[in-house]
């Protein structure tokens, strides 16, 4: 159930960098006395423009609405070249790949994708794919040398040199096969890739291909990320180069326990029968080993795990000497984080450096980075309440709390050891922002400043060995653009402005774009919940109108954001249509500390709703709010909320749209369900309450429910199940299941078929 960009949660539907929230527009009411005042942090301005009605098949059309947003960003490692993909004007999902000269500010396209005779793509990477949320042709991914001579380019199970001197492109010989996760060796001596279940290097000085794990079949992978790995622990990969190329920490992953599941894929000319290993919620999960091959001789040292084996290995790390591995080790209950270190030479003698604990789950983060020039590393820790930055020496001692208070980090970004700055991402200022900070090792949380300024979102890609930084930024005025940085902060030039001007995509709608309101109202237990509220255009506020809540409400997640994201562009046609669109991330959300979050524990679907309601009650305090007309809308973990908000609360939704929801938390994965919700063998009554299937005798009418028919994530079976019951109960309902559609229901066609079922639908129920 992954979303974005950095982390995890089921997936909504066009949802870009999950990005999250606080109060930024001025709001006072009171409602039963769960209403609270919010403070005033920005104002948000129309965006001017033209005032063309906004179509639904303009949405999903070429050029994007966005404008030019590109994606893959890096620095070269030499600091002269900022190389991103960009989509083309008449295709938004084919990319190539593009450079711009930092010292001219000269753009051109470094390698155009038709150069590459990409083929089709291996089951295995379809859905590799769809679990990293990518989606597009073209070139999807590339990797610099350290040298900056080079870049590599996997396409379609092929790999591609590219010789950045000569500006040449060559095929390179790898032998039969699909290849998967490739990519550089740290100095850029080796192409490494997995092919066939099996570890691969080929030397490019020589041109030899060397198997380094040859075991790999059947229910044996090895450097393989398994899926939950892969959909809930944000590590896509199943191998580890040591920095010096000596050698390669791998896992080997042993499927044989987990239950094979033969799964129909529904397509339009036929059926699929796809065989997968699915560890369902209770049942049995891969049996991991990890182990370092040196590249020296192909000897293989299999490091001491320990002696329970039912748990999850979520980040592998090596040390800057090359002689040591860290991994992160967690319990089959998620309640036990450890970071252990060990040397390869002695890999029976395993040390916890750290230990992590919680009475609900510890989440998971990438915040761990060892400091070369003393022996210590900077960790992340939930430890106090809220994820913040701790300093600790090799023998796990902490050494000083780098950041503190009731506010969130949310990543580690770089290290400047020759200067003592720490640069984070973080909530500081205000939840619905995420800002670029720094704070100095020596001086600690003092010396925190903050480095990014416009109000909104910033996602910083640093250079390699300098603190030099791209700002990947956007807010509800502004879609992304990017922008180049020094160490303080001082922009140094345009990557991509992306001005709303007379020439971009948007301007002829833009007159039409919506800001919302933001505020706050109090949950039972009096945590504050973050809203926005969109006006329908145009606006009487003599009269009244009916209100779809867009909703997510899973945890990971957060949708209540002064951010730019497509998933906007549904609710903006809902504003021309004569609706109120309102959003409210309830308990259990993103960034709000672990008090917040760990409420929904072995009782998923109960907190989320009460705080649905009282938004509905705050919504019906409103008058130009038809009270009587609300509809919820949500896909994945949103559709899950939309089912149970109508059937536990059915006077607050008059109808509701239901895509793609997990309804029975038996039938999902292990590491997700079980984080949140425990073994469905010692916590029963939960996962039953849990379930949408006991409440469906309460359904009274207005419900339409879609799914992916090929959906491998949230399987159909969850959709099928609720629609045998409604139809035993003689309860009527709509349906609108697509063929050969995934979790993400990607395509325009299917998109534009979708929104246009999802408003004739809320027409017909609300109006």
């Amino acid at each position: 159930m992954t979303t974005t960009w950095k982390h995890h949660a089921l997936a909504a539907v066009s949802v870009v960098p999950l990005l999250f929230s606080s109060p930024v527009f001025s709001v006072t009411a009171n409602v039963k006395g769960s209403i609270m005042n919010s403070s005033t942090t920005a104002t948000l301005t129309a965006i001017p423009g033209n005032n063309m009605p906004l179509t639904i098949e303009r949405i999903n059309a070429s050029p994007a609405l966005a404008g030019s947003s590109p994606r893959g960003l890096a620095l070269s490692p030499n600091g002269k070249r900022v190389t991103y993909l960009s989509s083309r004007a008449d295709n938004q999902h084919f990319y190539d790949l593009w450079q711009m000269d930092i010292a001219t500010g000269k753009r051109s396209v470094l390698i155009n994708a038709e150069q590459l005779d990409a083929g089709e793509l291996s089951d295995e990477e379809k859905a590799r794919r769809e679990r990293q949320r990518i989606y597009g042709q073209g070139i999807m991914e590339y990797f610099w040398s350290e040298d900056s001579q080079h870049i590599l380019i996997p396409a379609a199970g092929k790999l591609y040199l590219f010789d950045v001197p000569t500006n040449n492109v060559v095929e390179l010989a790898i032998g039969a096969g699909f290849a998967t996760d490739a990519r550089l060796s740290p100095k850029g001596h080796f192409v490494s890739f997995v092919r066939d279940q099996n570890l691969f290097i080929l030397a490019l000085d020589t041109h030899k291909v060397s198997a380094l794990t040859t075991d790999g079949k059947g229910p044996i992978k090895n450097a393989m990320a398994e899926f939950v790995a892969q959909e809930e622990m944000d590590r896509m990969t199943g191998y580890w180069w040591a920095p010096d190329e000596s050698a390669i920490a791998f896992t080997r992953i042993d499927e044989t326990g987990v239950e094979l599941v033969t799964r129909n894929e529904i397509y339009a000319d036929g059926i699929k029968l796809t065989e997968q290993r699915y560890p369902y919620a209770g049942k049995a999960n891969v049996e991991i080993e990890l182990g370092v091959v040196s590249l020296k001789d192909r000897s293989i040292n299999w490091i001491d795990l320990g002696k329970q084996k039912d748990m999850y290995l979520p980040r592998v790390d090596w040390l800057p000497d090359s002689q040591r591995v860290s991994f992160q080790w967690q319990s089959r209950d998620q309640q036990t984080l450890d970071l252990r270190i060990v040397s390869i030479t002695k890999p029976k003698q395993v040390t916890t450096v750290i230990e992590e604990h919680s009475n609900a789950w510890v989440n998971l983060n990438n915040d761990l980075h060892f400091l070369k020039q003393q022996s210590a590393f900077i960790w992340g820790s939930e430890r106090d309440g809220f994820h913040h930055l701790y300093l600790f020496d090799l023998q796990g001692k902490q050494l000083k709390q780098l950041t503190q208070g009731d506010w969130t980090v949310d990543a580690l970004e770089f290290v400047d050891e020759a200067t003592g700055w720490v640069y984070f991402s973080g909530r500081k200022n205000s939840v619905v922002e995420r800002h670029l900070y720094r704070v100095n090792l020596k001086q600690g949380m003092d010396s925190i400043e903050r480095i990014s300024q416009a109000s909104g979102m910033h996602e910083a890609v640093f250079a390699d060995k300098k603190p030099v930084y791209l700002d990947y930024f956007s807010s509800l005025q502004q879609p992304p653009q990017i922008s180049l940085h020094n160490d303080t902060g001082k922009h140094l030039a345009w990557v991509e402005q992306n001005e709303i001007d007379n020439n971009h995509p948007l301007n002829d709608y833009a007159g039409l774009w919506q800001m919302p309101e933001f505020g706050q109202v109090t949950a039972e237990d009096n945590q504050a919940l973050q809203y926005r509220l969109f006006k329908p255009v145009p606006f009487d506020a003599a009269k009244q109108y009916p209100v779809v809540v867009r909703v997510y409400g899973g945890p990971h997640a957060q949708l209540v954001v002064n951010s730019w994201s497509e998933a906007d562009y549904f609710t903006q046609y809902l504003l021309q249509q004569g609706y109120v669109v309102f959003q409210l991330d309830n308990r259990g959300s993103a960034h709000r500390g672990t008090q917040f979050e760990h409420v929904i524990y072995q009782n998923m679907g109960d907190a989320e709703v009460s705080d649905q309601k009282v938004g509905v009650d705050y919504l019906r305090s409103l008058p130009f709010v038809d009270g009587d007309n609300i509809a919820i809308y949500g896909h994945s973990y949103g559709g899950y909320m939309a089912l149970m908000s109508q059937f536990k609360a059915p006077g607050y939704f008059k109808a509701a749209i239901a895509g793609a929801p997990v309804t029975d938390w038996r039938l999902y994965d292990t590491h997700y369900t079980e984080r949140y919700m425990g073994n469905p063998e010692t916590n029963k009554q939960g996962y039953d309450a849990s379930s949408i299937l006991p409440y469906v005798k309460d359904y009274q009418s207005g419900l339409l429910m879609y799914h992916g028919m090929a959906d491998d994530n949230v399987l159909f079976e969850n959709s099928t199940r609720v629609y045998k019951a409604l139809q035993d109960e003689g309860k009527l309902f709509q349906m609108m299941d697509y063929p050969g559609s995934k979790h993400s229901m990607r395509g325009e066609k299917v998109r534009n078929y979708l929104y246009k079922s999802l408003a004739a639908f809320l027409d017909q129920q609300l109006k």
